[in-house]
């Protein structure tokens, strides 16, 4: 039995990591580990990123990915490959935001990936505010098949915008990021916006034939497969790479350990995107471009190195 009840806090306003027993202790860096597994499973871009972090840090990060991660299962197919037909693929959806917003608030979860998510959360302050439009993001994937540029503004907002926030809370806790003011902490909000949304449009178009044959969803206007041609494909990796481009100055405004790793992610992303500005429209509507393994450590090498300096 726990001899004193965790820290509480506003689950929106940044507190001191709780005074915990040994039991609560052991409990959230199992909660933790688990976690950390996923963005290894799932993602070898973000995975090879978070090891530059300090290992506080790194663990942080990966429990917001995890989370995240759990959540597009839900509605990319994951839940409805185990049988799980629409109405109780939604429900699932449900009681994961239900979950986390308890664990937020009370500090546990019987959820390991939740309980490490909300740990980071208190830690960190991360409310609904930023959860509440990731879950509606979520919500609409099973819902809109098709967005216009109304629906896809709201949608980018709340499946990456809002992640690159909750990453900045984090960051936010670091000695060297320069956040002493309101007005330097809302430049590192927008930049963490574009970089999120520029993230989040790479991957709309190197996954065109994926989510228009396997999900049935078409996210970026005029990329269907039978629209897209070569000026639209212009036009939408111009767009992206405008919000790289903006991103640049606050990831250099970052502590320098959460600079390199920030960093190594947006050289990978604009090198995605390099390679699919080299392929005419309709190949990429029919297959995944991806970076090879050893360009991706050639980056990593490149970043380590400090030359991300001259990006």
């Amino acid at each position: 039995m726990p001899d004193r009840p965790p820290a509480s806090g506003s689950p929106g306003q940044p507190t001191e990591p709780p005074a915990l027993t040994t039991g609560l202790d052991l409990y959230t860096r199992t909660a933790a580990a688990a976690a950390g597994q996923v963005i290894g499973q799932y993602s070898t871009s973000f995975a090879l990123a978070c090891r530059t972090l300090p290992r506080r840090t790194r663990a942080d990060i990966a429990s917001i990915y995890a989370l995240v991660r759990v959540a597009d299962e839900v509605v990319d197919g994951t839940a409805r490959a185990a049988g799980l037909d629409p109405t109780p693929v939604r429900a699932a959806l449900d009681d994961l935001e239900a979950e986390v917003d308890r664990a937020v608030a009370t500090g546990f979860s019987t959820n390991l990936v939740v309980h490490a998510f909300a740990d980071v959360a208190r830690r960190h302050g991360i409310g609904t505010e930023l959860t509440a439009p990731f879950f509606a993001s979520m919500r609409a994937d099973l819902d809109v098949a098709e967005h216009d540029r109304d629906s896809l503004g709201d949608y980018i907002y709340g499946s990456a915008e809002v992640v690159g926030l909750m990453c900045l809370q984090v960051f936010f806790s670091l000695p060297g990021t320069r956040a002493s003011t309101e007005s330097e902490r809302e430049f590192l909000r927008e930049s963490a916006r574009r970089l999120g949304a520029a993230f989040q449009k790479v991957n709309f178009l190197r996954d065109l034939a994926a989510d228009q044959d396997q999900l049935g969803r078409t996210y970026l206007p005029g990329s269907d497969q039978t629209q897209l041609d070569g000026p639209t494909k212009d036009r939408l990796v111009a767009d992206l790479r405008a919000d790289l481009d903006a991103a640049l100055p606050g990831i250099h405004a970052l502590d320098r350990r959460a600079r390199r790793a920030v960093m190594l992610a947006h050289r990978l992303f604009a090198e995605l995107a390099a390679r699919i500005d080299a392929v005419p429209a309709q190949r990429l509507v029919r297959e995944r471009i991806s970076v090879p393994t050893a360009v991706k450590a050639r980056l990593a090498v490149q970043v380590l190195a400090g030359q991300w300096r001259s990006a």
